[in-house]
Protein backbone atom coordinates (compact mmCIF):
# COMPACT_ATOMS: atom_id res chain seq x y z
CA UNK A 1 0.00 0.00 0.00
CA UNK A 2 1.37 3.65 -0.87
CA UNK A 3 0.28 6.20 1.38
CA UNK A 4 -0.74 9.34 -0.33
CA UNK A 5 -1.13 12.96 1.29
CA UNK A 6 -3.79 16.19 0.26
CA UNK A 7 -2.45 19.27 1.31
CA UNK A 8 -5.55 20.94 -0.43
CA UNK A 9 -9.02 20.26 -0.95
CA UNK A 10 -9.07 18.37 -4.21
CA UNK A 11 -11.20 16.83 -6.79
CA UNK A 12 -12.88 12.89 -5.90
CA UNK A 13 -11.35 12.01 -9.78
CA UNK A 14 -8.06 11.02 -7.98
CA UNK A 15 -9.21 7.75 -6.88
CA UNK A 16 -10.00 6.57 -10.39
CA UNK A 17 -6.56 7.08 -10.89
CA UNK A 18 -5.26 5.96 -7.21
CA UNK A 19 -7.03 2.22 -6.58
CA UNK A 20 -8.07 1.70 -3.28
CA UNK A 21 -6.57 -1.49 -2.84
CA UNK A 22 -3.10 -0.03 -3.54
CA UNK A 23 -3.27 3.25 -1.69
CA UNK A 24 -4.28 5.32 0.76
CA UNK A 25 -5.29 9.14 0.50
CA UNK A 26 -5.93 11.40 3.15
CA UNK A 27 -4.73 15.08 4.38
CA UNK A 28 -4.04 13.69 8.14
CA UNK A 29 -1.56 11.16 6.76
CA UNK A 30 1.56 11.17 8.65
CA UNK A 31 4.26 9.30 6.89
CA UNK A 32 3.49 9.76 3.09
CA UNK A 33 4.98 8.14 -0.15
CA UNK A 34 3.72 10.68 -2.14
CA UNK A 35 1.84 14.32 -1.64
CA UNK A 36 -0.51 15.92 -3.75
CA UNK A 37 -0.67 19.74 -3.44
CA UNK A 38 -2.18 22.91 -4.73
CA UNK A 39 -1.70 25.95 -3.69
CA UNK A 40 -0.46 24.59 0.23
CA UNK A 41 2.97 26.39 0.76
CA UNK A 42 5.60 23.83 1.57
CA UNK A 43 8.77 25.59 1.90
CA UNK A 44 8.53 25.31 5.52
CA UNK A 45 7.81 21.79 5.75
CA UNK A 46 9.58 18.60 7.22
CA UNK A 47 9.87 16.40 3.83
CA UNK A 48 10.29 13.05 5.55
CA UNK A 49 12.52 10.02 4.44
CA UNK A 50 9.85 7.91 2.71
CA UNK A 51 8.54 10.76 0.56
CA UNK A 52 9.68 9.82 -3.36
CA UNK A 53 7.18 12.36 -5.08
CA UNK A 54 4.33 15.35 -4.68
CA UNK A 55 2.38 15.77 -7.17
CA UNK A 56 1.58 19.62 -8.16
CA UNK A 57 -1.97 19.65 -9.32
CA UNK A 58 -1.37 22.77 -11.84
CA UNK A 59 1.42 24.40 -13.61
CA UNK A 60 2.85 26.39 -11.11
CA UNK A 61 5.70 25.02 -8.08
CA UNK A 62 6.94 28.25 -6.42
CA UNK A 63 5.27 26.31 -3.68
CA UNK A 64 7.68 23.76 -3.73
CA UNK A 65 11.07 23.46 -2.38
CA UNK A 66 12.43 22.00 -5.49
CA UNK A 67 15.87 22.31 -4.90
CA UNK A 68 15.68 20.54 -1.40
CA UNK A 69 13.28 17.67 -3.33
CA UNK A 70 16.10 17.11 -6.04
CA UNK A 71 18.85 16.85 -2.72
CA UNK A 72 16.67 14.09 -1.37
CA UNK A 73 15.75 12.00 -4.66
CA UNK A 74 12.14 13.18 -4.50
CA UNK A 75 10.64 13.50 -8.13
CA UNK A 76 8.32 17.00 -8.14
CA UNK A 77 5.05 16.91 -10.76
CA UNK A 78 2.97 19.45 -12.20
CA UNK A 79 0.33 19.17 -15.00
CA UNK A 80 1.32 21.65 -17.89
CA UNK A 81 -1.97 21.62 -20.25
CA UNK A 82 -4.33 20.10 -17.94
CA UNK A 83 -5.78 23.36 -17.27
CA UNK A 84 -5.12 25.03 -20.76
CA UNK A 85 -8.67 25.37 -21.79
CA UNK A 86 -9.84 27.06 -18.95
CA UNK A 87 -6.42 29.79 -18.88
CA UNK A 88 -6.80 30.11 -22.51
CA UNK A 89 -10.84 31.06 -22.51
CA UNK A 90 -10.05 33.84 -19.99
CA UNK A 91 -7.30 35.29 -22.29
CA UNK A 92 -9.75 36.29 -24.50
CA UNK A 93 -11.72 37.51 -22.23
CA UNK A 94 -8.83 39.28 -21.47
CA UNK A 95 -8.21 40.51 -24.96
CA UNK A 96 -11.85 42.07 -25.00
CA UNK A 97 -11.60 43.87 -21.94
CA UNK A 98 -8.22 45.26 -22.60
CA UNK A 99 -9.53 46.38 -26.08
CA UNK A 100 -13.16 48.09 -25.23
CA UNK A 101 -12.71 48.66 -21.47
CA UNK A 102 -15.40 46.39 -20.55
CA UNK A 103 -14.80 46.49 -17.02
CA UNK A 104 -14.33 49.92 -16.56
CA UNK A 105 -17.60 50.43 -18.00
CA UNK A 106 -19.34 47.85 -16.12
CA UNK A 107 -18.32 49.79 -13.03
CA UNK A 108 -19.23 53.14 -14.61
CA UNK A 109 -22.48 51.84 -15.49
CA UNK A 110 -22.78 50.39 -11.88
CA UNK A 111 -22.48 53.97 -10.39
CA UNK A 112 -26.07 54.86 -12.59
CA UNK A 113 -27.85 53.48 -10.17
CA UNK A 114 -30.64 55.26 -8.17
CA UNK A 115 -30.69 57.72 -11.48
CA UNK A 116 -34.33 56.18 -12.51
CA UNK A 117 -35.76 56.99 -15.53
CA UNK A 118 -32.23 59.09 -16.97
CA UNK A 119 -30.46 55.73 -16.79
CA UNK A 120 -31.00 55.45 -20.67
CA UNK A 121 -29.95 59.02 -21.50
CA UNK A 122 -26.87 58.82 -19.19
CA UNK A 123 -25.94 55.61 -20.76
CA UNK A 124 -25.95 57.40 -24.51
CA UNK A 125 -24.07 60.06 -23.01
CA UNK A 126 -21.47 58.67 -21.35
CA UNK A 127 -20.54 55.55 -23.07
CA UNK A 128 -18.44 57.39 -25.37
CA UNK A 129 -15.93 57.46 -23.09
CA UNK A 130 -15.50 53.69 -23.39
CA UNK A 131 -14.69 53.59 -27.13
CA UNK A 132 -12.57 50.64 -28.23
CA UNK A 133 -11.37 48.73 -31.42
CA UNK A 134 -12.06 45.83 -32.14
CA UNK A 135 -9.26 42.81 -32.56
CA UNK A 136 -10.30 41.65 -36.31
CA UNK A 137 -7.39 42.17 -38.39
CA UNK A 138 -5.23 43.33 -35.03
CA UNK A 139 -1.56 41.91 -34.63
CA UNK A 140 -1.61 39.25 -31.56
CA UNK A 141 2.08 38.65 -30.32
CA UNK A 142 2.21 35.59 -28.61
CA UNK A 143 5.58 34.92 -25.99
CA UNK A 144 5.71 30.85 -24.97
CA UNK A 145 3.80 28.47 -27.44
CA UNK A 146 2.97 26.14 -24.86
CA UNK A 147 -0.19 24.49 -23.84
CA UNK A 148 -1.84 27.89 -23.33
CA UNK A 149 0.16 30.29 -25.75
CA UNK A 150 -0.74 27.71 -28.49
CA UNK A 151 -4.46 27.89 -27.91
CA UNK A 152 -4.83 30.92 -27.73
CA UNK A 153 -2.74 31.60 -30.74
CA UNK A 154 -5.18 29.49 -32.35
CA UNK A 155 -8.47 30.76 -31.02
CA UNK A 156 -7.17 34.31 -32.35
CA UNK A 157 -6.89 33.91 -35.44
CA UNK A 158 -9.13 31.23 -36.48
CA UNK A 159 -11.47 32.60 -34.47
CA UNK A 160 -11.68 36.53 -34.32
CA UNK A 161 -9.44 37.06 -37.35
CA UNK A 162 -6.49 38.22 -35.50
CA UNK A 163 -2.98 38.14 -37.24
CA UNK A 164 -0.94 36.32 -35.06
CA UNK A 165 2.65 36.11 -34.70
CA UNK A 166 4.38 33.90 -31.63
CA UNK A 167 7.72 33.31 -30.41
CA UNK A 168 8.77 30.25 -27.92
CA UNK A 169 12.66 29.73 -28.31
CA UNK A 170 11.83 25.85 -26.44
CA UNK A 171 8.32 25.01 -28.12
CA UNK A 172 8.26 21.31 -28.40
CA UNK A 173 7.33 19.06 -31.35
CA UNK A 174 3.88 18.51 -29.87
CA UNK A 175 3.01 21.93 -29.25
CA UNK A 176 4.22 23.15 -32.42
CA UNK A 177 2.16 20.11 -34.42
CA UNK A 178 -1.08 21.96 -32.57
CA UNK A 179 -0.20 25.16 -34.13
CA UNK A 180 -2.45 26.12 -36.73
CA UNK A 181 -0.59 26.80 -39.78
CA UNK A 182 -1.28 31.21 -39.84
CA UNK A 183 0.41 31.31 -36.88
CA UNK A 184 3.91 33.38 -38.19
CA UNK A 185 7.18 32.26 -36.20
CA UNK A 186 8.95 35.28 -34.73
CA UNK A 187 13.22 34.94 -34.83
CA UNK A 188 13.13 36.79 -31.67
CA UNK A 189 10.73 38.43 -29.07
CA UNK A 190 11.55 41.94 -30.19
CA UNK A 191 10.05 41.14 -33.62
CA UNK A 192 7.01 39.81 -31.70
CA UNK A 193 6.89 43.23 -29.73
CA UNK A 194 7.84 45.58 -32.81
CA UNK A 195 4.97 44.01 -34.44
CA UNK A 196 2.14 43.28 -32.24
CA UNK A 197 -0.75 45.16 -31.04
CA UNK A 198 -1.73 43.07 -28.31
CA UNK A 199 1.17 41.33 -26.61
CA UNK A 200 0.52 38.18 -24.30
CA UNK A 201 3.14 36.52 -22.48
CA UNK A 202 2.78 32.32 -21.42
CA UNK A 203 6.21 32.29 -19.83
CA UNK A 204 7.65 30.54 -16.25
CA UNK A 205 8.47 32.81 -13.67
CA UNK A 206 12.40 31.93 -12.47
CA UNK A 207 15.22 33.89 -12.21
CA UNK A 208 15.39 34.80 -15.37
CA UNK A 209 12.27 36.35 -15.86
CA UNK A 210 11.27 37.89 -13.14
CA UNK A 211 11.12 41.66 -13.43
CA UNK A 212 12.26 41.01 -17.04
CA UNK A 213 8.66 43.16 -18.64
CA UNK A 214 10.38 46.25 -17.94
CA UNK A 215 10.59 49.44 -19.48
CA UNK A 216 13.15 48.56 -21.76
CA UNK A 217 11.01 46.33 -23.17
CA UNK A 218 7.76 47.88 -22.99
CA UNK A 219 9.43 50.78 -25.00
CA UNK A 220 10.24 47.67 -27.78
CA UNK A 221 6.29 48.00 -28.27
CA UNK A 222 3.96 49.35 -30.79
CA UNK A 223 2.76 52.92 -28.88
CA UNK A 224 -0.67 51.94 -27.50
CA UNK A 225 0.00 48.19 -27.52
CA UNK A 226 -2.08 46.16 -25.08
CA UNK A 227 0.03 44.15 -22.39
CA UNK A 228 -1.43 40.57 -20.88
CA UNK A 229 0.04 38.78 -18.28
CA UNK A 230 -2.15 35.63 -17.18
CA UNK A 231 1.50 33.60 -16.10
CA UNK A 232 2.63 35.39 -12.94
CA UNK A 233 2.39 38.81 -11.67
CA UNK A 234 6.57 39.13 -10.53
CA UNK A 235 7.44 38.72 -14.45
CA UNK A 236 6.04 42.52 -14.88
CA UNK A 237 7.87 45.31 -13.22
CA UNK A 238 4.81 47.44 -11.93
CA UNK A 239 6.65 50.83 -11.69
CA UNK A 240 7.66 50.81 -15.40
CA UNK A 241 4.29 49.05 -16.58
CA UNK A 242 2.61 52.00 -14.78
CA UNK A 243 4.51 54.62 -16.44
CA UNK A 244 3.96 53.09 -19.66
CA UNK A 245 0.19 53.44 -19.29
CA UNK A 246 0.41 56.98 -17.84
CA UNK A 247 2.30 58.03 -20.97
CA UNK A 248 0.40 55.79 -23.39
CA UNK A 249 2.75 53.88 -24.50
CA UNK A 250 0.66 50.98 -23.35
CA UNK A 251 -3.00 51.61 -23.43
CA UNK A 252 -4.00 48.78 -21.19
CA UNK A 253 -2.59 46.16 -18.77
CA UNK A 254 -4.62 43.01 -18.13
CA UNK A 255 -3.60 40.63 -15.08
CA UNK A 256 -4.86 37.41 -13.63
CA UNK A 257 -2.72 38.28 -10.55
CA UNK A 258 -3.84 41.18 -8.73
CA UNK A 259 -0.80 42.75 -6.61
CA UNK A 260 -1.31 45.91 -4.41
CA UNK A 261 0.53 48.12 -7.15
CA UNK A 262 -1.63 47.32 -9.41
CA UNK A 263 -5.21 47.34 -8.20
CA UNK A 264 -7.17 50.33 -8.56
CA UNK A 265 -4.81 51.85 -11.47
CA UNK A 266 -5.97 53.67 -13.97
CA UNK A 267 -6.14 51.42 -17.52
CA UNK A 268 -5.64 48.29 -15.37
CA UNK A 269 -7.68 45.24 -15.37
CA UNK A 270 -6.98 43.10 -12.71
CA UNK A 271 -8.48 39.51 -12.68
CA UNK A 272 -8.75 37.11 -9.37
CA UNK A 273 -6.65 34.30 -10.72
CA UNK A 274 -9.24 32.73 -12.14
CA UNK A 275 -7.68 31.08 -15.34
CA UNK A 276 -8.00 27.59 -13.59
CA UNK A 277 -11.13 28.18 -11.73
CA UNK A 278 -13.30 25.66 -13.65
CA UNK A 279 -14.85 22.19 -12.22
CA UNK A 280 -13.54 21.24 -15.94
CA UNK A 281 -9.80 22.39 -14.91
CA UNK A 282 -9.31 21.56 -11.75
CA UNK A 283 -10.72 17.61 -12.17
CA UNK A 284 -8.19 17.50 -15.21
CA UNK A 285 -5.59 19.09 -12.74
CA UNK A 286 -6.10 16.66 -10.12
CA UNK A 287 -6.84 13.45 -12.16
CA UNK A 288 -3.23 14.09 -14.27
CA UNK A 289 -1.39 14.83 -11.24
CA UNK A 290 -2.90 11.95 -9.67
CA UNK A 291 -1.87 9.63 -12.73
CA UNK A 292 1.71 10.89 -12.63
CA UNK A 293 2.04 9.85 -8.90
CA UNK A 294 0.38 6.63 -9.69
CA UNK A 295 3.03 5.55 -12.44
CA UNK A 296 5.72 6.51 -10.53
CA UNK A 297 5.44 5.17 -7.58
CA UNK A 298 4.04 1.93 -9.25
CA UNK A 299 7.22 1.11 -11.88
CA UNK A 300 9.44 4.56 -11.96
CA UNK A 301 7.80 6.47 -14.99
CA UNK A 302 8.73 10.35 -14.73
CA UNK A 303 6.39 12.37 -16.79
CA UNK A 304 6.05 16.05 -16.43
CA UNK A 305 8.73 16.45 -13.80
CA UNK A 306 10.47 19.75 -12.84
CA UNK A 307 13.63 18.84 -11.24
CA UNK A 308 14.12 15.71 -12.83
CA UNK A 309 14.60 13.94 -16.99
CA UNK A 310 11.43 12.52 -18.21
CA UNK A 311 11.99 8.50 -18.09
CA UNK A 312 8.93 6.63 -20.53
CA UNK A 313 8.58 3.48 -18.74
CA UNK A 314 5.56 0.91 -18.73
CA UNK A 315 5.56 -1.43 -15.79
CA UNK A 316 8.64 -3.52 -15.79
CA UNK A 317 8.48 -7.32 -17.54
CA UNK A 318 11.04 -8.51 -15.01
CA UNK A 319 12.91 -6.83 -12.12
CA UNK A 320 13.68 -2.62 -12.35
CA UNK A 321 16.47 -0.62 -10.59
CA UNK A 322 16.37 3.19 -10.71
CA UNK A 323 18.65 4.94 -9.35
CA UNK A 324 18.41 9.16 -9.10
CA UNK A 325 21.79 10.45 -8.98
CA UNK A 326 23.91 13.47 -9.24
CA UNK A 327 24.99 13.86 -12.82
CA UNK A 328 28.99 13.24 -12.73
CA UNK A 329 31.17 11.27 -15.02
CA UNK A 330 31.70 7.33 -14.55
CA UNK A 331 28.44 6.93 -12.46
CA UNK A 332 27.12 3.92 -15.11
CA UNK A 333 30.22 1.70 -14.73
CA UNK A 334 29.96 2.34 -10.90
CA UNK A 335 26.55 1.55 -10.65
CA UNK A 336 27.01 -1.62 -13.98
CA UNK A 337 29.62 -3.07 -11.24
CA UNK A 338 28.28 -3.13 -8.45
CA UNK A 339 25.14 -5.22 -10.02
CA UNK A 340 27.53 -7.18 -11.72
CA UNK A 341 29.33 -8.81 -8.55
CA UNK A 342 25.86 -10.32 -8.34
CA UNK A 343 26.16 -12.10 -11.30
CA UNK A 344 23.71 -10.04 -12.85
CA UNK A 345 23.46 -8.94 -16.38
CA UNK A 346 21.92 -6.07 -17.33
CA UNK A 347 18.82 -6.35 -20.13
CA UNK A 348 18.24 -2.49 -21.15
CA UNK A 349 19.44 0.31 -19.38
CA UNK A 350 18.55 4.39 -19.70
CA UNK A 351 20.40 7.17 -18.33
CA UNK A 352 18.77 10.33 -18.82
CA UNK A 353 19.97 13.41 -17.22
CA UNK A 354 18.57 17.20 -16.23
CA UNK A 355 21.29 20.15 -15.32
CA UNK A 356 22.94 18.69 -12.29
CA UNK A 357 20.15 16.15 -11.91
CA UNK A 358 20.49 12.14 -13.27
CA UNK A 359 18.28 8.91 -13.41
CA UNK A 360 19.39 5.76 -14.75
CA UNK A 361 17.37 2.67 -14.86
CA UNK A 362 18.42 -0.56 -15.28
CA UNK A 363 16.37 -3.42 -16.63
CA UNK A 364 17.25 -7.19 -14.78
CA UNK A 365 16.27 -10.91 -14.77
CA UNK A 366 16.24 -10.53 -11.17
CA UNK A 367 16.59 -7.93 -8.67
CA UNK A 368 20.22 -7.47 -7.11
CA UNK A 369 21.03 -8.81 -3.79
CA UNK A 370 20.78 -6.25 -0.46
CA UNK A 371 24.62 -6.24 -0.52
CA UNK A 372 24.48 -4.66 -3.87
CA UNK A 373 22.02 -1.97 -3.40
CA UNK A 374 23.87 -1.15 -0.55
CA UNK A 375 26.86 -0.56 -2.20
CA UNK A 376 24.95 1.34 -5.46
CA UNK A 377 23.21 3.52 -1.84
CA UNK A 378 26.88 4.24 -0.93
CA UNK A 379 28.11 5.71 -3.95
CA UNK A 380 29.24 9.02 -3.81
CA UNK A 381 26.57 10.79 -5.88
CA UNK A 382 23.86 8.86 -5.29
CA UNK A 383 20.77 10.27 -4.00
CA UNK A 384 18.04 7.38 -4.15
CA UNK A 385 17.61 3.53 -5.63
CA UNK A 386 14.11 2.07 -5.48
CA UNK A 387 13.48 -1.69 -7.27
CA UNK A 388 10.50 -2.79 -8.81
CA UNK A 389 9.38 -6.13 -9.57
CA UNK A 390 6.91 -7.52 -12.83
Amino acid sequence: MFKIQTLNAISDIIHTELSAEMYTVGKEEPVPDGILVRSAAMHDMPLGENLLAIARAGAGVNNIPIDRCSRQGIVVFNTPGANANAVAELVMAGLLMGSRNIAGGIAWAAGLKGQGAEVPKLVEKGKGQFVGPELRGKTLGVIGLGAIGALVANVAGRGFGMKVIGYDPFISVENAWTLSSTVGRAANEDEVLAQADYVTYHIPLNDQTRGSIDAAKIAKMKKGAHLLNFSRAELVNADDCKAALASGQLSSYVTDFPTEDMLGVDKVVCIPHLGASTPESEENCARMAAAQLRDYLEYGCIRNSVNLPQVSLTAPETARVLVIHENIPNMLATISTCISQDGLNIDTMINKSRKEMAVTVMELPDLPSEDALAAIRALPGVIRVRTFMR
